[in-house]
């Protein structure tokens, strides 16, 4: 019987039934069942990006089926943590409920005053981080695990807001040809790698000051690059590496032209 003909619309239950069964000891899945939240961790996070990538493709019926695989991920995660007497999916669901009302007094408070919406959550969201936080640094709480340009732009922000920033572009290009010096001048493998880190950091900035997403900026430049490669390969008929290099060149140009006509 599918999922649809037991599950009313708002009904997410029936899937953490179907993750009890599959985590059951003695009639689940051996796979499911050996998981943990570390081995799973991997999964999540390639589930949220293809989560994205069906929106940058802005194709729905790829996007509803993987909203599903990432709503799967929640429940596996939620039922190893009832099996280990933590929590369980319901819970997930009444906390983020709860939190979502409590970040939103201007919506869901009557009376309130219909004030600037995000920095009331980020001043909510900050308040409700000192209670539970015993780290005192205005950096504290920022996601280790979190992709590397991401987690750059939410540090800089994070010290932005203590005034700890430049008070425009130009000092954050000038750092950008700073660390590009620095990278330059470094003489050793470990001082490059540290420079190119610094330099990409900088970078970071300098896309934040713009107004710029850097995940999204980079994203599009792959996508280019990839869409361009893909026709020189093609313009050159199966023969691209024995090409020379000014050969290839001339091809990246001949790319950009083609792929520029309407």
């Amino acid at each position: 019987m599918s999922s649809s003909s037991t599950a009313s619309p708002a009904d997410i239950m029936p899937l953490a039934n179907v993750m009890a069964r599959l985590r059951d000891p003695e009639t689940g899945c051996p796979w499911d069942i050996e998981q943990d939240f570390a081995s799973i961790a991997p999964y999540t996070i390639e589930e949220a990006y293809e989560v994205a990538d069906a929106i940058e493709r802005n194709d729905m019926a790829a996007l509803r089926d993987e909203l599903g695989d990432l709503l799967l991920q929640v429940a596996f995660h939620s039922r190893m943590a009832e099996q280990g007497g933590h929590f369980a999916l319901q819970d997930v669901i009444d906390a983020i409920t709860e939190k979502m009302i409590r970040r939103h007094p201007h919506v869901f408070e009557e009376g309130a005053a219909r004030e600037d919406g995000h920095a009331q959550w980020e001043a909510i969201k900050a308040a409700e981080r000192a209670e539970k936080e015993p780290d005192p640094s205005a950096l504290a709480g920022v996601a280790i695990a979190l992709p590397a340009l991401l987690r750059a732009e939410k540090i800089q922000k994070r010290a932005a807001r203590t005034g700890f920033d430049w008070p425009d572009t130009v000092g954050a290009i000038d750092k950008v040809e700073e660390e590009l010096a620095e990278v330059q001048a470094a003489e050793s493998q470990a001082d490059r790698e540290e420079e190119i880190g610094d330099l990409l950091f900088a970078v970071v900035n300098l896309a934040r000051h713009l107004k710029v997403d850097p995940e999204v900026a980079l994203r599009a430049a792959n996508a280019k690059f990839d869409k361009r490669f893909r026709v020189m390969e093609n313009l050159a008929g199966g023969g691209f590496p024995a090409l020379s290099l000014d050969e290839k060149e001339a091809l990246w140009q001949q790319a950009k032209r083609q792929l520029k006509q309407p």
